[in-house]
């Protein structure tokens, strides 16, 4: 499915491609609607629209994803409110094993996420997931999404990889779009990002529902020093 001799680099979403998205899909609209609503009297209905209408207005924007953003539009603490329901925060089944075996044949793992860095850290506390990977990114560092080509080019020029030989794993078909416009030679998307949903059927590119199904391929084909 993959050329693996043709891949040094490999960068990695975050929540649905190394997390469960179950957590992130309960907060936005289940817990934040409720949370909101009993603050300040709405119906559900009524603070599920409110909050759905921002998503509307900021979605591909770094608003979207910012926690200081969403703290000013609904006057909350974020992250108090996430750690409401951290323990729903989960690594996929198949993500060590994964990145285990992409450390262990030689290529640079990079976290490339959109989250916002109080976001990130609390994942990061709650999975270790940092222990298993070279560098974490938040896109917030840059000021731009990775639905933006400009977001691109300044990784590129942070992280140096070629981009012919980077393997890009992600829930987003958009992003997905995104870093194939830039140039990044090989893609992968993710067909189940949240457990509790069913799987998704991709064909513009190679998708996988279980990471396990790589291993041999990437230990068959480890990068020469």
């Amino acid at each position: 499915m993959l050329a693996w001799n043709q891949i040094d680099t490999v960068l990695l979403d975050m929540d649905g491609t190394l997390l469960d998205l179950h957590f992130d899909t309960h907060f936005w609209l289940e817990w934040l609607p409720q949370k909101l609503a009993e603050r300040d009297g709405l119906s559900i209905q009524e603070a599920d629209a409110l909050i759905r209408a921002e998503m509307d207005r900021t979605a591909g924007t770094i608003d979207w994803y910012c926690l200081d953003h969403w703290a000013r539009k609904l006057d909350m603490d974020m992250i108090s409110a996430k750690r409401e329901v951290q323990h729903l925060i989960a690594i996929r089944d198949d993500t060590l094993p994964f990145l285990d075996a992409l450390h262990d044949s030689g290529r640079q793992v990079v976290l490339v996420t959109n989250a916002h860095p109080g976001s990130l850290s609390l994942k990061v506390e709650r999975t270790q997931l940092d222990q298993h990977i070279d560098t974490l990114i938040s896109t917030h560092e840059f000021g731009v999404t990775k639905e933006s080509q400009s977001l691109w080019q300044k990784l590129q020029q942070h992280l140096g990889f070629n981009p012919a030989r980077t393997l890009f794993v992600d829930d987003s078909l958009p992003i997905l779009d995104a870093a194939q416009a830039f140039g990044i030679g090989h893609l992968l998307a993710v067909q189940n990002p949240d457990s509790k949903q069913p799987h998704r059927k991709v064909e513009k590119y190679p998708a996988t529902a279980d990471y396990r199904e790589l291993l041999e391929a990437i230990r068959a084909a480890p990068i020469k020093v």
